[in-house]
């Protein structure tokens, strides 16, 4: 049984409030646990998909939600289940005659025919939609909880009070469902993620960490984030008691969470630096598609999210290119240079990091990433995709208040009651996940996976 806690961070959970969750503090007690590595970018999309294909972004093809479509400025695509051409786990498990029950897993919308069921994620459209397999499972979901709830209405809101409402509803319909189909199905392998952890550390952050710049002590907040992960404490709890004493349990998050400290408005950083050139100035802010972009005289433009992409207009690559293919890397290290000396609005230096995807990626989808990846701050600050800024710098997301950004940790526990192995381990990457899995139930390991067995 595999239980994903979508960005749940290794301080909160191994050290900050394990006291105070039990059944965690079992699992990690009594089995092998420590940080993992997530995937470069350390995003829901693709890390999920890392974990369970073993297959590195290079190799996949999808680098977050939204992808260049081509090499056109404005042609995009949401990676969904049809993106994933690799064997995933329920693919092979399925193969071998295991059965398998998936919940909450991203992008498994569409859902896929499985020897067992599946019930999508949040980025289903909603529940209007075929989010199960077999789709007679819809009614039978509804029956037991009523709306299933795929995710909050929207995370980045100043309604917190609603917000974590929606959070609590959301956790206790997924798990009751889990535990549903735990008691009432054949199953070999089960494998559900709870996206809660994510919405409420985007959402309560500031109330909860004295060190984040909107932190005001004493607010009815200060202990929502530990609160809710008591509550979920005590939902895996039941789980447990469901697999029974002889299951072994995977406790694994896809990245983990910190505290935001600002945002780059990296398009209207590249106009200061010249390597983006529009025809007019904007009036007031407006989506990079709204203005009016000189191409043939731009070198390079960005898009936002938790972390920065950029996208170098190559001379026979885009329509109106700039770059010549031969001066390519050398863009690529001028304008990365440009970006390690940004500093924060005081002048201090936040250490941003650049990636060039040459070096970190491989496989046949490379040429699909960005030109450039960018963790500004080390992350702790993200990348806002709209231009007409008065700075570089602005403290509220162009999509609505937001607390926390992703980091590179992730947790892992193996619990294996049929083992005495315990302890901390290191060097453990979610691209280990697949192959350990295999390995727990006898399956062969697919000679192309990339992750190695979590001994």
């Amino acid at each position: 049984m595999v239980i994903g806690l979508d960005s749940a961070p290794p301080k909160l959970v191994f050290e900050d409030y394990l006291v105070s969750l039990p059944h965690i503090r079992r699992l990690v007690e009594g089995g092998l646990y420590g940080e993992i590595e997530s995937t470069i970018p350390p995003i829901t999309i693709p890390a999920w998909t890392s974990f369970v294909t073993s297959k590195s972004p290079g190799v996949l093809g999808f680098f977050g939600f939204r992808n260049r479509k081509d090499y056109s400025y404005d042609e995009i695509f949401i990676a969904n289940s049809r993106s994933i051409k690799e064997d995933t786990l329920w693919d092979i498990l399925s193969r071998e005659g295991k059965k398998v029950g998936i919940i909450g897993v991203p992008q498994t919308y569409p859902p896929k025919p499985v020897n067992g069921f599946m019930i999508t994620s949040f980025l289903t459209p909603d529940t209007e939609s075929e989010y199960t397999y077999p789709p007679e499972l819809k009614g039978e979901i509804e029956g037991l909880v009523g709306r299933y709830v795929l995710d909050v209405e929207d995370f980045r809101t100043e309604d917190k009070e609603n917000l974590l409402h929606q959070i609590y509803d959301m956790t206790e319909k997924r798990f009751k469902v889990a535990g549903h189909f735990l008691k009432e199905t054949e199953w070999d392998f089960f494998m559900m993620v709870e996206m809660g952890p994510d919405r409420i550390q985007h959402g309560f952050w500031k109330f909860t960490d004295p060190a984040h710049k909107k932190y005001s002590p004493g607010s009815k907040y200060e202990n929502s984030i530990r609160d809710y992960y008591v509550f979920l404490d005590e939902k895996i709890g039941e789980l447990l008691a469901l697999a029974g004493d002889d299951s072994v349990v995977i406790l694994v998050s896809d990245h983990g969470a910190k505290k935001m400290d600002g945002c780059i408005n990296i398009n209207d950083w590249l106009v200061s630096e010249g390597y983006l050139v529009l025809r007019s100035k904007p009036q007031g802010l407006m989506r990079l598609e709204e203005a009016e972009v000189d191409w043939e005289r731009t070198t390079a433009w960005g898009w936002g999210g938790y972390y920065g992409r950029i996208f170098l207009n190559v001379k026979g690559r885009e329509k109106e290119g700039l770059v010549e293919p031969d001066n390519y890397e050398a863009t690529q290290d001028e304008i990365a240079g440009r970006i390690r000396a940004i500093r924060d609005e005081a002048g201090r230096q936040i250490k941003s990091r650049v990636f060039k995807p040459q070096e970190v990626y491989h496989g046949r989808y490379v040429h699909r990433a960005p030109d450039l990846i960018v963790y500004f701050g080390d992350l702790h600050w993200r990348s806002t995709g709209e231009i007409g800024h008065a700075s570089i710098h602005s403290f509220e997301t162009e999509i609505g208040p937001d607390d926390a950004v992703h980091d590179e940790k992730g947790i892992f526990v193996l619990y294996d009651p049929r083992k005495n192995k315990k302890g901390r381990v290191d060097g453990l990457h979610l691209l280990d996940g697949a192959p350990t899995i295999l390995s727990l139930m006898g399956i062969p390991i697919l000679e192309d996976m990339e992750g190695k067995v979590i001994e």
